[in-house]
């Protein structure tokens, strides 16, 4: 095993507007920060960007963590490497029929496009059923002849998803074989390889999401690379999974699709990092930035992870991935006046050109950021390059476009449009936890994105959430998350059998298997590691359900009663429901393999030399900020606060990267890691 004793460090993150890079050494304590514009055009430019701002020494790097959008980009903007598919006779329409939904609730309204057009899917001659036995031959020819014509129709990659390859995977694996003869690169996703579950829908979309992104991810990676050997770096390079663990940049390509939703992976894994070691391991995470708000839950400092994760309508990518669920309330979220005269919050964003109006580059609609600006929680001279902007403009047009239809002053209106988007993003944060069987009450608000800590005391409150945590670098959380994440393959086995038929050995063999593969994989990787976990669990539902149910499990050799058990205690956990007379089914057994990275101190985030000796010496302004009235208000600059600081609301810390908003009632308080912990209606 690898030197273990962590060098210099840098974890950067691609986001949709800013890349955000920390680099650490544990040697010397030293931090180094940097968040300049994404170039979205080629990822690579923004990441070499960051590198050079921050004034990284390539040479000296022991370790670069990249948390790439490229993927997710790809998938959700339809910017697609040209793909085809190959499968069996009679299912070439199954990306498209997909489960009978639809794109609105209501009407018939929306559209859905494959990721795969019809005319480049293929069908030919083979057939297996359920239990894996050949029903119709593998036509060796019609495969070869369906390479050579998409191969002639321009196609980058090619996805071969047979019917029940899960049960047996040879007809796939045959099919691979032949194709690798004439196919220009190694570009081949097999359906079975990538995800070996029952449901071919949801198989077949994930193979062909994995194949259309494919040959970008591969290209950035390896321009990338080449750019960082260049400049001297001579180490490896990790990319963050959706999973919330790392793999190696020479082999993210064979599976892109588990690159998806990297991004806020990432963040949710720097708040499990960074809960665990306040002792704070319950969390649910709130993540909101300029576009969308994200939320997850962490139980016993470990995210829960799904791989049931929707994207986007019909698009199910179904690799194991942080269950992140995602609104569209952040900062540049418009706000108006709908036909009906109610004021609406959201989707749609200013984003960061023109911006909100508060930006002073010429937007004229009013957002939550403006809102905030308004109500005094946001200081107006670090806007507009630091020449601030006229409040009285914002106030023009909340008063025009909003407090005139609603007959409010701009003042009532700003406190509405904050009451909207926090309702919004309590909803968000009651799908995570109330509807999957949690108490808000027994866990902490971490508040993290450039947005996040503003909102985070006032949803704390409504959720009855005791506590609210913010790290010391909200806006760069995601790439902290690159720093402290650790390695992990994810592996499903699907063997869709009733339980009081099951077959230990045949389970626990399962379990084995996947086991033995994470290990070798992790053992490849040319990163230390402390030790090597294993966390197993499996899929089950009640015969004549169509929905999953995760089930943790201690260990791999379980008997058929334990499992009876404890499938109907987390039923029961989840739903309040006792179904004793129907038959239960283990549809997938799970395993996770997890390579623990040495551990990091973060508490240099926050340079100990700014920090002033008394909470008088970090104020640096007074401002009137309204609640549910104006309330004259000590203003903070969060690195002069005393390390081990108390102090009452109603307060604002500011900082580089957000705006920290203590309300009256609350008592903030800091740690030894430079967290500020909130305690909700602590305050005499």
């Amino acid at each position: 095993m690898a030197d273990i004793s962590p060098g210099q460090v840098v974890g950067v993150d691609v986001g949709g507007t800013f890349t955000d890079l920390v680099e650490l050494d544990p040697a010397s304590g030293r931090v180094r920060l940097a968040k300049v514009p994404s170039t979205l055009d080629n990822q690579a430019f923004g990441v070499l960007n960051a590198l050079t701002a921050a004034g990284c020494d390539l040479a000296a790097l022991d370790l670069i963590v990249h948390g790439t959008t490229t993927t997710t980009n790809a998938v959700l903007e339809r910017k697609l490497s040209r793909t085809g598919l190959i499968t069996t006779v009679g299912f070439r329409d199954v990306l498209e029929l997909g489960r009978r939904t639809r794109p609105q609730p209501y009407g018939m309204t929306g559209e859905f496009r494959p990721l795969i057009p019809r005319d480049l899917r293929l069908e030919l001659p083979e057939r297996m059923d359920a239990t894996g036995a050949v029903v119709t031959p593998l036509d060796e020819a019609a495969v070869l002849a369906a390479g050579k014509q998409l191969i002639e129709a321009g196609c980058e990659s090619v996805v071969v998803h047979f019917l029940h390859a899960y049960a047996n995977p040879a007809h796939e694996l045959r099919a691979a074989e032949l194709l690798r003869s004439i196919w220009p690169n190694d570009h081949i996703t097999l359906g079975h390889a990538l995800l070996s579950e029952s449901r071919e829908f949801e198989r077949g979309v994930t193979a062909a999401a994995n194949a259309a992104v494919q040959p970008l991810l591969a290209r950035y990676i390896r321009r990338l690379t080449e750019q960082l050997t260049a400049g001297g770096y001579h180490g490896d390079v990790l990319v963050m999974n959706g999973n919330g663990g790392m793999v190696s940049a020479s082999r993210v390509a064979q599976e892109a699709a588990k690159t998806v939703m990297s991004g806020p992976a990432s963040g949710v894994m720097a708040a499990a990092y960074t809960g665990r070691k306040a002792g704070q391991p319950n969390l649910i995470t709130y993540d909101m930035g300029g576009t969308s708000t994200d939320v997850a839950l962490i139980r016993n400092a470990e995210p829960a992870v799904s791989n049931e994760i929707e994207i986007e309508y019909a698009m199910p990518i179904h690799v194991p991935m942080v269950d992140v669920r995602t609104v569209g309330a952040g900062g540049g979220s418009i706000a108006r006046v709908n036909p009906a005269g109610l004021l609406e919050v959201g989707p749609e964003s200013a984003g960061a050109s023109p911006g909100p109006s508060c930006y002073g580059r010429g937007g004229r609609q009013p957002t939550i950021s403006d809102a905030n600006l308004l109500l005094g929680r946001l200081d107006p001279s670090k806007f507009a390059g630091g020449e601030g902007v006229s409040i009285d403009d914002v106030r023009a047009i909340f008063d025009t476009e909003l407090g005139a239809p609603l007959g409010l002053d701009a003042t009532q209106a700003a406190a509405a449009v904050i009451r909207i988007a926090n309702t919004r993003m309590a909803g968000a944060i009651r799908m995570v936890s109330v509807s999957l069987g949690a108490d808000p009450r027994d866990f902490a608000l971490f508040a993290f994105g450039g947005a996040g800590p503003l909102h985070a005391c006032a949803l704390a409150r409504e959720l009855g959430i005791p506590r609210v945590m913010v790290p010391p670098r909200p806006g760069i959380t995601n790439a902290i998350g690159c720093v402290v994440a650790d390695l992990r393959h994810d592996f499903v086995r699907t063997l869709n059998t009733p339980l009081d038929t099951l077959d230990p050995a045949a389970l626990h063999a399962v379990f084995a298997e996947q086991r033995a593969e994470g290990d070798r994989l992790i053992a490849a990787e040319r990163i230390g590691i402390r030790e090597v976990r294993h966390v197993y669990s499996v899929d089950m539902q009640f015969i004549g359900q169509t929905h999953l149910l995760r089930v943790p499990l201690d260990r791999p050799d379980v008997d058929r009663e334990t499992l009876q058990q404890l499938f109907e205690a987390a039923y029961f956990r989840r739903f309040r429901v006792q179904l004793d007379n129907i038959r239960a089914n283990l549809v997938n057994a799970n395993t996770s393999v997890i390579g623990t990275r040495a551990e990091l101190d973060l508490s240099t985030l926050i340079d100990p030399a700014g920090r002033r000796t008394t909470l008088a010496d970090a104020e640096t302004d007074r401002r009137p900020v309204f609640f549910d009235d104006w309330t004259d208000t000590p203003v903070y600059w969060r690195d002069h606060l005393p390390a081990a600081f108390t102090l009452d609301g109603p307060a604002v810390i500011q900082q580089m990267d957000t705006t920290i908003l203590i309300e009256p009632g609350n008592r903030a308080q800091g740690d030894a890691d430079g967290n500020i912990l909130i305690e909700i209606g602590a305050a005499p």
